[in-house]
C-alpha cells in the first residue's frame, strides 16, 4: 500500500510539472519590448541619409539608404519606401550670393545633368575658380551666362532664365523659383520639377508671390529668387508603366485598399485662404552672464 501511495504522489508531481512548464514558456513568449518610433510626415526623411562634409564640394556624396526604417531603432516607419536603384547625390548650393552694389556677377553653365535624388535637373555652374550645382531652368543649356546681384534698382530689371535677383528688383508677372523664405536664410521654396511662382503685386516693403499651391504670401523685398520655370516639365505626366519600374524608383507595393477619390480623401472644392505675411525668424535668446566677485 505504501508503494502505491508513493507512485501516486510521484505521478501527481510529474503532472504538475508538465502543466506548469508550458505556462512559464508562454509568459516569456508574450513578453514584449516597447520601442518608441517616430511618426511619418513630421519633416523627417526615411528614404536616405546624405553624409555632408564640412566644406562644400561638387563630388557626389555618399548615401545610406534607410528603406523606410527609423535609423535609431531599425523599425519600419514608412511602409511605401524600399529598394530602388542606387543614385548619386549632388549637393545643391541654395544661396545665390551676389554683389550688393555695382554690376551683376556673371556665371557660366558648364553642364546640365539628371539627378536621381530630385525631380528637376541640375546645372553645374562655374564662378571664377569655384564650381557649384544649382537647379536648372526649363530653357537652360550649357554655355549660358547667368547673372546674380543683390542690388534693387529704381527701375525693375529685365532678367533671363537662371538669373538671381531680389524680389524688389523683378517686375510684376515674373516666374520665379528657389525663393528665400526670409532674407539670408537657408530655407528656400519651389524646388519640384516644372513648378514656378508668380510675382503678383508689391506694397510697402513686401512683394506678394503666388506659390504653385495657388496660395499667396507676402515676402520681404530683399529675399533672393531665381528667374524662370524649373526643368523637367513633363515629370508629372510621366507614365511608370510596370511594377518593376516602380520598384526601381524605390517604391514598395501597396495593399490597394486606399482609394484616393472616395471618402474623406476625395476632392473638396474650398475657397483659398487669404494672403499670409511671412513673419521674420524668431530672435535668438541672449546668453545670461553671471558675474562673481571674490573678496
Amino acid at each position: 500500500m505504501q508503494n502505491l501511495t508513493r507512485l501516486f504522489n510521484c505521478s501527481l508531481t510529474l503532472q504538475s510539472q508538465r502543466i506548469v512548464a508550458p505556462v512559464a514558456l508562454q509568459q516569456l513568449r508574450t513578453k514584449t519590448k516597447v520601442v518608441e518610433k517616430p511618426t511619418p510626415g513630421a519633416g523627417q526623411q526615411f528614404r536616405r541619409i546624405v553624409h555632408f562634409p564640412e566644406e562644400y564640394t561638387v563630388v557626389p556624396l555618399k548615401i545610406t539608404h534607410l528603406a523606410g526604417r527609423d535609423p535609431i531603432s531599425g523599425r519600419v516607419v514608412a511602409k511605401g519606401i524600399g529598394g530602388g536603384i542606387k543614385q548619386q547625390y549632388r549637393w545643391i548650393k541654395w544661396v545665390r550670393d551676389g554683389p550688393t552694389e555695382g554690376s551683376a556677377q556673371e556665371e557660366r553653365v558648364v553642364e546640365v545633368l539628371n539627378d536621381g535624388c530630385r525631380t528637376a535637373k541640375v546645372a553645374l555652374v562655374a564662378v571664377g575658380d569655384e564650381l557649384k550645382y544649382i537647379l536648372a531652368t526649363e530653357n537652360m543649356k550649357a554655355g549660358d551666362i547667368l547673372k546674380t546681384s543683390r542690388v534693387i534698382p529704381r527701375i525693375p530689371v529685365r532678367p533671363n532664365d537662371g538669373d538671381a535677383y531680389p524680389l524688389g528688383a523683378l517686375p510684376v508677372g515674373t516666374r520665379i523659383h528657389c525663393l528665400e523664405k526670409n532674407p539670408n536664410q537657408p530655407c528656400h521654396l519651389i524646388h519640384a520639377a516644372g513648378t514656378f511662382g508668380t510675382i503678383l503685386r508689391k506694397f510697402d516693403d513686401k512683394v506678394v508671390v503666388q506659390l504653385p499651391s495657388k496660395r499667396e504670401f507676402a515676402f520681404d523685398r530683399t529675399c533672393m529668387a531665381t528667374v524662370g520655370r524649373l526643368s523637367n516639365v513633363e515629370h508629372n505626366k510621366e507614365h511608370v508603366g510596370s511594377a518593376q519600374r516602380m520598384r526601381e524608383l524605390g517604391n514598395r507595393p501597396r495593399s490597394g485598399l486606399w482609394k484616393r477619390k472616395e471618402g474623406k480623401h476625395g476632392r473638396k472644392i474650398r475657397r483659398l485662404p487669404p494672403m499670409t505675411t511671412i513673419a521674420p525668424p524668431p530672435a535668438t535668446k541672449e546668453q545670461e552672464l553671471r558675474l562673481t566677485l571674490n573678496l
